[in-house]
């Protein structure tokens, strides 16, 4: 009896264990046949994705960096009681919590919240831009909460994940599909601008309406994005394609291993200091341009030439990169950039043989058209240096938060050192230095970036 019992055990255990042999089998031969199905590289709903997370973009990221407009409307007009320095708070904490939420919102993302955070981030950035149409001329406080508070936590709810999102929905062509989505932001940055100075000329228009129509047209562009933007799973869930499923790490396990990562550290790094110095130019280039004697109604441009050059500097190195590689791309950027920050010391010398309009566009369209190369790259390269998919969001988040330090404190410092007396010159050395040191720093990143195609 014994004996027969041992025998029916074995005869068990190895029916389970062919169960089990078959059940391994299938699944990979499921993951085998269905990898290359996980990524379409395109299709109506993935560039309808991508389409969505241009307009947030468009209407986060892209109204933050149209803050020099506002510090140009507010030292001259709105809040003239307040120095240049503290009105840049407004400016830089906007910045600062858009790009700063991300080491939170990306977290999210990893564990599925997408739509949590899109819908979360695009209703608090409508309410915020109308709250700021009722604030009042000279309270500092009420336009900092509106503006600083509100709508840097609203675009920065939705700045990392629709950044994210389009890795759902492209493999080979990821970098290329990032490249359009931050260009989003570049595109928002000439249009703003645009309609807001010409708003602000209207008398009969005031404060208080100009800001409720661009209230108006941001949130409808916004239930557009809504709409379009879709999550394929949840990041945890992803698979790459030849590869298995991937689960999410403990965070604390994703910061510790990030901070031993030295490339990817230096890239973080060089990101918190080309940051500081990258403000300068977006934050006064418009009213430098005033103080210096261009024409009122032309300077009112000077924002938007620059934000044109982004936005073609954004697309360049989805042809370039192929060609030179993106350790050139973001180190002769940065190397760039430092340059024609320089040349800003050279209005100065220029306002007397007037040349000063010409100099300021030219000074705008090359700093516009490196920032644009050296940005665009940003998304691709983390991803490039992300082992493991399942933690981009989290990697994401930690590489925009070194942005948003910079962000933080480079437009008080350059504000403080401009003074009340606008001495230009000591705010405009301190952003060029900036980015020469960065382009130092990103040396050990370089080496460990392969070479890829976006397309």
């Amino acid at each position: 009896m014994a004996a027969q019992d041992d025998r029916r055990s074995q005869s068990a255990v190895e029916s389970n264990s062919k169960i089990e042999a078959e059940a391994e089998a299938l699944d990979h031969g499921l993951n085998e046949n269905t990898s290359e199905d996980e990524y379409p590289e395109g299709g109506m709903y993935a560039w309808a994705t991508v389409l969505g997370a241009v307009l947030v973009q468009f209407c986060g990221l892209g109204y933050t960096t149209t803050f020099g407009v506002f510090q140009d409307y507010y030292t001259r007009i709105y809040l003239t009681n307040a120095s240049p320095s503290a009105i840049s708070w407004i400016g830089s904490v906007n910045s600062f919590l858009c790009i700063a939420a991300s080491l939170c919102t990306g977290i999210l993302y990893d564990k599925g919240y997408f739509y949590h955070l899109l819908y979360g981030g695009s209703l608090l950035i409508s309410f915020s831009l109308f709250m700021l149409s009722f604030t009042q001329p000279n309270r500092l406080y009420q336009v900092f909460l509106a503006q600083g508070i509100g709508f840097g936590l609203g675009s920065g709810l939705n700045f990392l994940p629709t950044v994210a999102i389009v890795s759902q929905h492209f493999n080979r062509r990821e970098s290329l599909a990032m490249i359009i989505v931050v260009s989003g932001a570049s595109l928002g940055a000439i249009v703003h601008p645009i309609l807001l100075n010409k708003l602000f000329a209207m008398p009969e228009l005031g404060f208080a309406r100009t800001v409720r129509a661009s209230a108006a047209m941001v949130s409808g562009l916004l239930i557009v994005a809504c709409l379009l933007i879709r999550q394929r799973e949840k990041p945890g869930d992803r698979q790459r394609a030849g590869g298995g499923t991937l689960k999410n790490t403990n965070v604390w396990d994703i910061v510790t291993g990030s901070a031993k990562d030295l490339p990817f550290m230096c890239f973080c790094i060089s990101l918190a200091v080309f940051s500081i110095g990258f403000y300068y130019p977006i934050f006064y280039l418009q009213l430098d341009a005033i103080k210096h004697g261009v024409d009122e109604g032309f300077s009112f441009y000077v924002l938007t030439i620059t934000n044109v050059g982004c936005l073609v500097g954004g697309l360049l190195p989805a042809v370039l990169v192929k060609a030179f590689g993106e350790e050139a791309i973001v180190v002769g950027s940065a190397i760039a950039t430092a340059a024609s920050v320089f040349a800003i010391l050279g209005l100065k010398d220029l306002v007397t043989s007037g040349n000063s309009l010409i100099s300021t566009v030219v000074i705008a369209v090359v700093y516009g058209l490196f920032i644009g190369m050296f940005f665009a790259l940003q998304g691709p390269i983390v991803s490039v240096l992300t082992p493991d998919a399942s933690t981009l969001g989290a990697r994401l988040g930690i590489a925009f938060t070194s942005c948003a330090v910079g962000a933080l404190v480079g437009p008080p410092i350059h504000g403080a050192l401009l003074t009340d007396a606008f001495d230009w010159q000591k705010p405009a050395v301190f952003s060029g230095v900036g980015h020469i040191r960065c382009a130092q720093l990103l040396e050990p990143s370089s080496d460990h970036l392969p070479r890829f195609s976006p397309f």
